[in-house]
């Protein structure tokens, strides 16, 4: 394994229909929980291969927060930990991992804005808009301090509360991203084909026009299938049919680029942001077949207490491939403070 720009690199293969309307201007009502419409395709009741024991344990809940109707799913008893999913994923996406969790924890797995079936306004994917957007959900349902879970683009959007907000972050672990963008150097231009194959669609994905949604509509299942076999596989084909499906909508299709159009403003944050050391306890997992030890490696700098874990026989989609290695790793780390391993030494 050698390390590009600061991503690591492998010879092995980061990482919506519509949902609800769209949010509007922001408003200054406080924020309400509103009923849960009919069936629709992302809700618990609706989303394929879930048990009735999951569905007894988890529902579905809309929230107002801001201007921002946000869709989440709640269930388990115990301190809140809130997961962040990754792209193209929604809060399903955790679902393997979500039951076990609920035991120990309360747990709260939300469609991010653009995704799934929260609102899709046209502005505020840089992720100091999307973490002010998760605190605002939090504080909704009642939660001042919580545990966080990033995965993939979720990660960054975790880096971005826990150093925006980190009174409000007991602990944080970070999944599958070779560090946070503006805080460890980017990836050159020019990459080896098994690297680049891996990271492509981050400047396709940014690309301002129709351009890009012209390209993808109609190609959808091509185009993300490409995407889940080259991180690493182990996604079933239920599950892709169903993040397909999601993402199968004008509206859906555009909100999922969103984070990545809005790159720029996240490397500008993130610069200011790594300027000051996270202080909660951090735990980085990797993929043994995708990013591995780099995962960790990348907060040694912005971070005064790192832990890392490197998942065995394991790609990028960890919750999906991998769900009881997580589960071991997660539930080491969020109940009694360890993770498989001793702490990194922090750069100085």
């Amino acid at each position: 394994m050698s390390l590009v720009g600061g991503w690591a690199l492998t010879t092995a293969d980061a990482s919506l229909r519509r949902g609800g309307p769209s949010a509007g201007d922001a408003s200054t009502a406080p924020p309400t929980t509103v009923t849960v419409p009919p069936k629709t395709l992302g809700t618990v009741a609706n989303s394929p291969g879930l048990s009735a024991e999951f569905r007894r344990t988890f529902s579905d809940r809309f929230v107002e927060t801001d201007g921002l109707r946000q869709h989440v799913v709640v269930g388990g008893e115990g301190p809140p930990l809130l997961l962040v999913h990754g792209w193209p994923e929604n809060w399903y996406a955790w679902r393997l991992v979500m039951p076990e969790l609920a035991r120990h924890f309360t747990v709260i797995a939300p469609d991010q804005r653009g995704i799934g079936l929260t609102g899709k306004p046209r502005t505020g994917y840089d992720t100091g808009t999307l973490a002010k957007d998760l605190t605002a959900l939090m504080d909704a349902l009642g939660h001042e301090r919580f545990s966080l879970v990033g995965h993939d683009t979720g990660m960054i959007i975790a880096y971005a509360l826990a150093a925006d907000f980190p009174e409000r972050v007991e602990r944080v672990a970070f999944a599958e991203v070779p560090g946070p963008p503006g805080v460890t150097p980017s990836p050159p231009l020019f990459v080896p084909e098994p690297l680049n194959n891996r990271l492509w669609h981050i400047p396709f994905n940014r690309v301002d026009d129709p351009l890009v949604e012209r390209l993808v509509t109609g190609r959808e299942d091509i185009f993300y299938g490409y995407e889940f076999a080259v991180q690493g596989g182990g996604v079933s084909k239920e599950a892709m049919d169903y993040y397909v499906r999601l993402l199968s909508d004008p509206e859906s299709l555009t909100g999922s680029f969103g984070f990545y159009r809005a790159w720029d403003d996240t490397l500008a944050q993130n610069e200011k942001r790594a300027t000051t050391k996270l202080t909660m306890p951090v735990l980085g997992i990797g993929g043994a077949e995708s990013w591995g030890p780099a995962v960790a490696d990348s907060f040694k700098g912005v971070a005064t207490d790192v832990r890392g874990t490197v998942i065995p026989d394991a790609g990028h989609w960890l919750a999906e491939q991998a769900p009881d290695a997580l589960l071991a790793t997660l539930t080491e780390f969020l109940r009694t403070g360890g993770a498989d391993a001793s702490p990194l030494p922090a750069e100085k």
